[in-house]
């Protein structure tokens, strides 16, 4: 029992032995190797009848050494202790991202390769048909885009970013592949090259890869361009072979990239980003090509001043690029900005213009008639034809040289002429005398370098080095100006004042434009009143007149009757009055009897004294009649005056004293 026992589990120990060594050979052997799915076996052959390989790395022909074919997901029998198997995940590639890949095995790169080239469908999973197709050992100018792929990682060594995949790196190829590394980095390889709208930018791609150009060419023609063969489009430089197929060779390019998002093999090819050439309202740009075909002289057989082409071709173009944006390639030629709306050039040290021409400029040292020295600031404005600006530039290079090394010195000279001629005040009165005479005489010379002179300006002269001696004059010329409008302000100043009278004249009659008003009115009336009162006087005149005529009518006829009765009357009181005269001794003692009783009446009724304070002596001396004899002689002047003025008595008899006369 105990013997039947020990045989049995004898037997049991042998079977786990058994097991055990089983599953060491075929763990040891690798005889049974399991694949998981996103995972890829690469079968390495540690001997074979045939030998080691002879050439190359990969085991084509079944020799010892990495297998060409990879093993994918599952299950997988070997021979035991022929073959290794080592497992290696799937490469994957992140959307928007780039994969190189570095193969160990193929033929090698020519003399004028930097990358190894590459069939247009080639994706690397087959080792075999990539060898047998002619691939190339080293970088492959072919990049892997977004997605996964099962690749024999003995044969290809994939670089990403984040990771290195690859069997079998000793030290050296780890560190050459650590170095490739860094090199895509530094040039952002790992990232495809986007140019946005909105910056303006544009792409100089720089070919690494390729035949070099061609002597004399400076930068790399554009290939692949319109009117080609669609199979050599390049697509942007994404297909290296195409590129090279239609003839593009290494260096810096022509063709440069714009907006949009670019797949390019950093080991291929790098660009350099560069804002777009912007040309601004108010200029034109004259491009001045460094590369192209020669073209033919198109300037004519009068310009002689260098020689100007059509557009492509090297040298300076016809036409210019009017205002916009352009995606130039600065490295292929230059851009000359040329203003072509009038602008200013200052000869003024403290003053500069906006488009910085004029920084180099200053004031005009003169010297005038009577030795002074001055320093003459000026402006001048100037207007280039935009079609004349390729030969602005094709003569003095750009348009500051041209103000600098001709403008300036012409302009100088001319002014230095002009200073020498006049005095220091003359020169200040006939400013614009001058100003006109320069414009018309420097507008020639202005053409004469294709320019076209608007106006010249000229600013006051000002001292140079603290020269005082200009100062005092303008200082004199300006107290000299103040006297004459003084003398002016006087003389307007008298003129308002008689406008003022005048004004308020104006003002006093139409504040007494109602008096004067009512005032015309009330004469007319008392016109209209007058002349009814004249035409009632008239009347009454003519009553009075009528009725005066009618009484002296009857007077006259009753007076002839009274008349002859008067006239006797007086005729018999003039006799008798002579009669009396006669009997007075003659008429002067009854006119001496009639004044002094015509005196005594006045002094009665005057109540004079009747003694005169004055005594009045006679000629004879007598006092009986000195008193009225010195009366009668101080009053006869007048008494005769009195009796030559009384009318003379008519014939018949001298009449008597009146009624109540005194005898």
């Amino acid at each position: 029992m105990l013997l039947e026992n020990l045989a049995a589990h004898t037997t049991a120990v042998e079977i786990i032995v058994g097991i055990v060594m089983l599953a060491v050979v075929l763990r040891v052997g690798n005889v049974v190797r399991y694949i998981p799915n996103d995972q890829v076996g690469i079968v390495e052959k540690l001997w074979s009848a045939r030998g080691s390989v002879k050439t190359g790395f990969i085991a084509l022909a079944r020799e010892a050494g990495f297998q060409p074919d990879i093993l994918r997901g599952g299950i997988h029998f070997f021979f035991p202790f022929t073959y290794r198997v080592h497992r290696k995940p799937l490469v994957t590639i992140a959307q928007g991202k780039l994969g190189y890949v570095f193969a160990r095995d193929g033929g090698p790169l020519r003399s004028a390769q930097a990358l190894a080239s590459n069939t247009p469908d080639e994706d690397f999973q087959d080792v075999r048909a990539f060898l047998a197709r002619g691939g190339q050992k080293g970088p492959q100018r072919k990049v892997l885009r977004e997605g996964t792929y099962a690749l024999n990682l003995a044969q290809f060594v994939v670089l990403t970013d984040n990771a290195i995949y690859g069997v079998g790196l000793d030290d050296i190829d780890q560190r050459m592949m650590d170095e490739m590394r860094e090199t895509i980095e530094e040039r952002s390889g790992f990232v495809p090259i986007i140019i946005r709208d909105t910056e303006d930018n544009l792409g100089v791609v720089t070919v690494h890869d390729g035949p070099s150009l061609l002597s004399g060419e400076i930068i790399a023609p554009e290939v692949g361009g319109d009117g080609a063969d669609p199979a050599l489009f390049h697509e942007n430089f994404q297909e290296p072979e195409r590129f090279l197929a239609a003839g593009g060779r290494r260096g810096r390019q022509l063709q440069v990239l714009v907006e949009g998002t670019y797949f390019i093999n950093r080991l291929f090819a790098t660009v350099d980003i560069i804002p777009k050439t912007i040309i601004e309202i108010g200029t034109v740009g004259v491009v001045v090509s460094y590369t192209g075909p020669a073209g033919d002289d198109v300037s004519g057989a009068a310009y002689r001043h260098g020689e100007l082409v059509e557009r492509g071709h090297r040298g300076v173009w016809q036409q210019p690029l009017l205002p916009g944006k352009y995606a130039f390639n600065v490295f292929a030629g230059q851009i000359v900005a040329v203003p072509t709306t009038n602008f200013v050039l200052k000869w003024m040290s403290s003053s500069t213009g906006s488009h910085k021409l004029d920084e180099n400029l200053s004031e005009v040292t003169l010297i005038t008639k009577d030795a002074f020295e001055p320093a003459l600031p000026l402006s001048v404005v100037v207007h280039i034809d935009y079609q004349k600006a390729p030969q602005v530039v094709q003569r003095f290079g750009d348009v500051k040289r041209l103000v600098e090394q001709t403008l300036d010195p012409m302009v100088s000279a001319y002014f230095k002429d002009i200073g020498q001629g006049q005095t220091l005040i003359e020169l200040l009165q006939k400013r614009a005398e001058i100003q006109q005479r320069a414009s018309q005489e420097m507008r020639a010379k202005f053409l004469n370098y294709s320019l076209e002179l608007q106006e010249v300006l000229i600013g006051t002269p000002k001292p140079q080095h603290n020269d005082q001696t200009v100062e005092r004059i303008l200082v004199q010329l300006r107290e000299r100006q103040i006297a004459v409008e003084q003398v002016e302000t006087y003389k307007r100043q008298g003129e308002a004042a008689v406008e003022e009278r005048a004004l308020n004249e104006v003002r006093s009659t139409a504040e007494m434009q109602t008096k004067l008003t009512q005032s015309a009115v009330q004469v007319r009336v008392l016109e209209n009143e007058g002349a009814a009162a004249l035409a009632r006087a008239t009347k009454d005149a003519e009553t009075i007149r009528v009725t005066a005529q009618a009484e002296a009518d009857r007077q006259r006829l009753e007076g002839d009757g009274e008349a002859a009765r008067i006239a006797a009357v007086g005729a018999a009181n003039a006799g008798a009055i002579d009669a009396q005269v006669r009997a007075y001794g003659g008429p002067e003692y009854r006119l001496t009897e009639q004044i002094a009783t015509r005196l005594f009446e006045a002094v009665a009724q005057g109540h004079q004294p009747v003694v005169p304070q004055i005594m009045v002596a006679g000629d004879n001396g007598g006092a009986q009649n000195g008193l009225v004899t010195g009366l009668i002689a101080s009053l006869l002047p007048t008494i005769r005056d009195r009796a030559a003025a009384l009318p003379a008595p008519g014939p018949g008899p001298a009449p008597g004293p009146g009624p109540g006369a005194s005898p």
